[in-house]
């Protein structure tokens, strides 16, 4: 499943292409995603020039003049991608915009996990998809002290309260394993266990490990691609999430495998006690 860094990848690749562009007309062959494409989709996006491109925690947030907001999610499998607008459609292409530079804009999602709606941009944050959502891992105030405030009164284990969208946002399943490993705290240490300096390192953990996804492309395991369709390289780089059984980067023990909410979690009991 796509995660922060995909996204965050994503929104960057289709910045420059899609600011200025006009959406003239939309088409929709398949409603029946994770839930239905917005009716009246069409009315409510045609003709409006995009103006930015924002992302809140998975979501893509596609800012268009006059107060709408595209909202689309990749779900597991979704890829955005640009073509040629004559381009002939691809297998489980569901919902595609067709843009005034004569390229379109494209979901492919063979799960149908995605989502595309549109929103009305000044209410977009009281809206029931984003009125729960945590605070962003790479934005100014996330640091150990609001992991720990975060943690009072529970006693998760601490790669739970990662993937706690409540708490924090988009770090998912491998890079909840890779911050961590580069942290040093066992993955089923619980939140009532860790002490300020231990939020602190795991805090400086998250970001760096998103910052360097991101840098790197994000992380292609099987679906994912930029909107050019360019696969991420974050997974060469990946130090214990996937590598059951191989030594761990640091000191050399193997990498062990253990299964967290029907999950894989992978770690090092050497570096990770």
């Amino acid at each position: 499943m796509p995660e922060l860094p995909e996204v965050e990848v994503l929104r960057r690749s289709l910045v420059p292409i899609l600011i200025g562009e006009r959406v003239e007309r939309v088409r929709v062959w398949k409603r029946a995603l994770r839930e239905p494409v917005s009716r009246g989709l069409a009315r409510r996006v045609s003709g409006r020039r995009i103006e930015r491109l924002r992302r809140r925690a998975k979501y893509l947030l596609i800012d268009l003049e006059g107060d709408v907001t595209l909202v689309v999610h990749l779900g597991m499998s979704g890829r955005l991608t640009l073509v040629m607008a004559n381009a002939d459609r691809q297998l489980h292409e569901h919902v595609a915009f067709y843009l005034s530079s004569g390229r379109r804009l494209r979901l492919r999602d063979p799960r149908r996990f995605g989502l595309v709606l549109a929103l009305p941009s000044a209410r977009l944050e009281t809206d029931r998809h984003f009125r729960h959502l945590g605070v962003e891992p790479l934005a100014d105030g996330f640091d150990g002290a609001l992991l720990a405030a975060a943690a009072a009164g529970r006693r998760a284990p601490v790669k739970s309260f990662l993937l706690d969208g409540r708490i924090v946002v988009g770090v998912g399943n491998i890079y909840a394993s890779e911050a961590l490993h580069l942290a040093g705290i066992h993955p089923r240490r619980s939140v009532a266990r860790i002490s300020d300096q231990r939020w602190h390192r795991l805090a400086g953990a998250v970001r760096e490990v998103l910052s360097s996804a991101i840098e790197q492309g994000g992380t292609t395991l099987n679906d994912f691609t930029d909107g050019a369709g360019e696969p991420g390289y974050f997974q060469v780089s990946l130090a214990v999430y996937d590598r059951e059984g191989e030594p761990c980067v640091r000191c050399c023990s193997p990498v062990r495998r253990i299964v967290q909410s029907n999950r894989s979690t992978f770690y090092c009991p050497g570096c990770q006690r």
